[in-house]
């Protein structure tokens, strides 16, 4: 009784831990949990960005060489390290020592430091299965002053790749010097990555109280309680296609809306029915998935340390589709999927797969197959309005789609799974939005629609924004979903103005960053004159978080045509120059900057000075339409 009075007394008397605890790294984490850390260690996750040595480099650097268009690439190593000499078409060589290696199958990137803190992502990479050289875009042919040569800022490791491979990084871009001054924790994805910082946990082992805004064991989030939310949106961070609205790596626990803008089901990443196109990174899928809307995480299906999945084959399927089913997703039909009588297919087969059937896959990278986590029931029937796959033409490719239709239809002779599909309207209203445009409103107000799916259609009548069609969406302004909080704020620009303040001024408090950002640009060149004081300071909070934003990606030629526009839409011509004038720095094949360039040009200098640049664009794009069309109106 005594000592659990002392114990007691101890938890009470201890000292309350500072709010913000610090990393401390993985290697802290290894001696109390042994098991976990095993599992972790040869991980994709652990191995994600590690520094050269003969354990991490599987590649042969030993003499071998790769020639591609042209461009010969030899690899060696030394007793100094590894090197890759590389001599370009035009005869030029660099050798260059390799900073790192990312990744271990099916394939292994390799990085090099091109500048002092500036790494770069080399387009040949190591095939692991193969065992050979192999070029990332093969049909690419490429000069070193092209911004898609490996060497460009699109292949830059600092900016566009290095937060998910890192733990604790951070880019520290300088625009000035245009250099990086990153820094990490440590390469790979140790612990804290998921966890976030470890500090007040190792001081509660040690008998300290955590602070009130920390979990029980010290963390400022918690796994525990099976709440698939919190572990979706720790993993979607990374598991996305999306922009990032702050420098490196946010705190574990904040909200992904709070730190990202969601990449929505846009053409050349989603095929119009929201199947896979580009490499999306499975968050923006799922999202659409039945899965995800009867409360399932990612954890029910991967192991969260050795990041593999919980089971082999169907048998990760049926630990919940089956006739003994799960008490934890008690909607689940009982039934026996895993059988002749469902897939259609013979047993053992690869079309006896679930994945095969409701899960297409796609190739990335030139060898990494990746998953649609949408799992859907396959729609040949829709693929002749919709342009997008099926999973059953993806096999019998010698078959037609209207054959895998018919063939369904037999199958499974109930329609409830050939309903009307937004794909549909989707796909008319990418040719057509305004013609779609009543169609598109329903879609976004239907809620038994997936929150993804409705922020599209919200996105879709941007060109479409009204003063009835913003008061029809308003009601979506305080919606659960950030998703389309921020969608519903973009249509707002079709309000009045003193309408579109009442209506936003509490979207700019919003706890979501992206929403805020987004009710931000529609005030963006609106005359706010008439406004009170703190109207207007409210909307200049906004406009800062959209700012401070924008202002984390100065290394994004992207970053610089945005800041072109607002300057336009300002009517700050000489602004607008400067920044496209940084985006065809950055890369001089940007097109679609020089025609502007050279209209900034004639306004802030004259006629002589818009030939000047006029020349220099022709000399990067020949054959521009645009710039040959300035070219006549110059002469």
């Amino acid at each position: 009784m005594f000592r659990c009075l002392s114990f007691v007394f101890a938890l009470i008397s201890a000292p309350v831990l500072a709010q913000t605890p610090e990393y401390v790294g993985s290697k802290e984490c290894i001696a109390c949990h042994e098991d976990v850390a095993e599992n972790w260690a040869t991980s994709h996750h652990a191995l994600a960005w590690n520094a050269p040595d003969q354990a991490t480099v599987l590649a042969d650097f030993g003499g071998t060489r790769f020639e591609h268009k042209g461009v010969v690439t030899e690899f060696r190593q030394d007793a100094q390290g590894y090197f890759a000499k590389t001599t370009e078409a035009d005869g030029s060589k660099t050798d260059r020592k390799l900073h790192s290696v990312v990744g271990v199958e099916p394939l292994q990137q390799y990085l090099f430091e091109t500048e002092k803190g500036r790494l770069q992502s080399a387009d040949v990479v190591w095939d692991t299965e193969k065992e050979e050289w192999f070029h990332l875009y093969p049909d690419q042919d490429l000069p070193p002053e092209d911004g898609l040569h490996w060497t460009g800022p699109y292949k830059n490791w600092n900016a566009r790749c290095a937060e998910c491979h890192a733990t604790n990084y951070k880019r520290n871009y300088g625009p000035r010097s245009k250099s990086y001054s990153s820094t990490q924790l440590e390469t790979g994805v140790g612990c804290e990555s998921c966890h976030g910082p470890g500090s007040s946990h190792i001081e509660w082992t040690l008998g300290k109280v955590p602070a009130e805004n920390l979990d029980p064991f010290g963390f400022n989030m918690s796994f525990s309680g099976g709440n698939a939310e919190t572990e979706i949106q720790q993993c979607a961070g990374c598991h996305s296609r999306r922009e990032a609205q702050l420098d490196g790596n946010p705190i574990p626990g904040t909200p992904y809306a709070d730190s990202y803008a969601l990449a929505l089901l846009r053409p050349g990443l989603y095929h119009a029915d929201g199947q896979i196109l580009d490499e999306v990174y499975v968050y923006g899928s799922f999202l659409q998935s039945k899965m995800y809307s009867k409360g399932v995480g990612c954890t029910n299906c991967h192991e969260p340390h050795a990041a593999g999945l919980k089971a082999e084959g169907n048998a990760v399927c049926t630990q919940c589709h089956s006739e003994a089913g799960n008490p934890g997703f008690s909607s689940l039909p009982l039934y026996d999927y895993d059988t002749p009588e469902h897939h259609r297919h013979s047993e053992d087969s690869e079309g006896a797969q679930c994945k095969s059937c409701h899960m297409i896959e796609r190739t990335y990278m030139g060898v990494d197959g990746r998953r649609d986590h949408s799992f859907r029931v396959p729609r040949p029937d829709l693929g002749a309005e919709t342009g997008g796959p099926d999973a059953c033409t993806d096999c019998h490719q010698d078959q037609g789609q209207d054959w895998a239709a018919d063939k369904i239809a037999n199958w499974f002779p109930n329609p409830k799974n050939r309903q009307p599909h937004f794909g549909q309207v989707f796909a008319r209203a990418r040719l057509n939005p305004g013609i779609e445009a009543p169609k598109l409103r329903d879609i976004a107000l239907d809620v038994n629609q997936a929150g993804i799916v409705r922020a599209t259609a919200l996105s879709m009548l941007e060109p479409s924004a009204s003063e009835p069609l913003a008061a029809t969406v308003a009601t979506l302004l305080s919606d659960p979903d950030p998703l389309l909080r921020a969608g519903a704020a973009s249509l707002q620009r079709g309000a009045p103005l003193k309408t579109r303040v009442e209506r936003l001024l509490p979207v700019l408090q919003d706890p979501m960053r992206s929403v805020r950002i987004a009710a931000a640009k529609q005030f963006l060149g609106a005359d706010t004159g008439t406004l009170s004081r703190s109207q207007q300071a409210g909307i200049d909070e906004g406009m800062q978080d959209w700012q401070q934003s924008l202002r984390t990606r100065l290394d994004f030629p992207e970053t610089h045509l945005v800041f072109g526009g607002m300057a336009l839409t300002m009517r700050n011509a000489q602004a607008a120059e400067q920044a496209f004038s940084e985006v065809v720095d950055m890369d001089p094949q940007r097109a679609e900057a020089w025609p502007m360039l050279v209209r900034l040009a004639h306004i802030n200098r004259g006629p002589d000075a818009a030939r000047v640049v006029l020349e220099r664009g022709l000399s990067v794009v020949p054959g521009h339409p645009e710039l040959l069309r300035l070219q006549q109106e110059l002469r």
